[in-house]
């Protein structure tokens, strides 16, 4: 059960063991973190919980800057947590106010406040004005109310397992690399739009999604994918970019699927895709023929790499 608490000092709560994060991806190293809290409320026979915050910190303390697009957007973030078998989940609005809250106080009102009675989070998280607050200083300031516990930095790879790496990763195309780090295939969550049905004219008609999130979007190009509609799994191959082909001017970015060996109507229809293997950049072709013969071998590439990999393709 998830809930959401309106009243922040209700005290109606049962004891909880709560993890604390941004938890943007929700990746490995989180998970740790969450797996860590739910099995300290098993051990202590208390309820478990989670608490994240919405926005994230820099659209409130980085004023102006462009806006942040997220590896879990808010919604996506809930889901992913769902699947933990958490308790309680506390989504806390970051505003001004909250953040110019004393450490003490974060404590005071967000946990000590909330019925906590074990706390954890990673090594290097921090609360309260400045970021002050931090896990050396969390046996002060919890004034005996609770204990807590520290899991230490995530690797792989030799490296932090980070959300910032998985953006890096996002940005650079490098989607294969991502499983490793987040425990899953990136996926982003979007509605099938009408578009301008060329692709259909060519033999090659494509689902245009709009995404109903704050997602990063992968760099433009060419990708193996997997495409869920109506809950079935698809293999396919989607275009990102401004299908320079046809478009003269750069206008909207879009996102392309050929669903493979599909011929439905799914317009209107909520679609979640997978991220696989970035295959070629998107390219301005000659004609028509050129275009056609491009996205054959790119549905043979992603074929082939279905094949390679069959337990991604059979997966859902």
């Amino acid at each position: 059960m998830l809930e959401f608490p309106l009243n922040i000092g209700d005290q109606n709560l049962p004891p909880l063991s709560m993890a604390l994060g941004y938890f943007d991806g929700v990746h490995r190293g989180h998970q740790q973190v969450i797996q860590k809290a739910k099995q300290q409320a098993i051990d202590k026979g208390l309820s478990s919980a989670v608490m994240t915050f919405d926005p994230h910190p820099s659209v409130v303390l980085k004023k102006g800057q462009k806006p942040i697009q997220y590896i879990t957007p808010l919604t996506e973030k809930i889901k992913v947590i769902e699947h933990f078998g958490i308790d309680y989940l506390f989504i806390v609005h970051f505003t001004e106010e909250f953040a110019n809250l004393l450490p003490q106080e974060f404590i005071d009102q967000y946990i000590i406040g909330l019925n906590v009675k074990h706390v954890t989070a990673g090594f290097d998280y921090s609360y309260g004005r400045m970021g002050k607050g931090n896990m050396e200083t969390l046996p002060f300031h919890s004034r005996e109310k609770f204990t807590y516990s520290v899991v230490p930095e995530f690797m792989e790879g030799n490296q932090k397992v980070s959300s910032t790496r998985i953006r890096n990763l996002l940005k650079e195309g490098k989607i294969d690399q991502i499983p490793s780090l987040l425990g899953r295939y990136y996926s982003t969550s979007g509605i099938v739009i009408h578009g301008d049905k060329r692709g259909r004219t060519i033999g090659f008609p494509t689902a245009n999604i709009e995404l109903n999130d704050d997602y990063i979007t992968p760099p433009v190009g060419v990708y193996a994918v997997r495409i869920k509609v109506n809950d079935v799994w698809h293999n396919g191959v989607c275009n990102v970019g401004y299908r320079p082909t046809f478009n003269k001017e750069n206008v909207k970015i879009s996102i392309e699927v050929y669903i493979f060996d599909f011929n439905q109507d799914i317009y209107g229809e909520e679609t979640v895709v997978e991220w696989l293997l970035y295959l070629r950049n998107e390219r301005k072709f000659s004609g028509i023929d050129e275009l056609v013969k491009q996205i054959e071998k790119d549905k043979l590439n992603a074929l082939q790499y279905f094949n390679e990999n069959r337990q991604t393709s059979k997966k859902g």
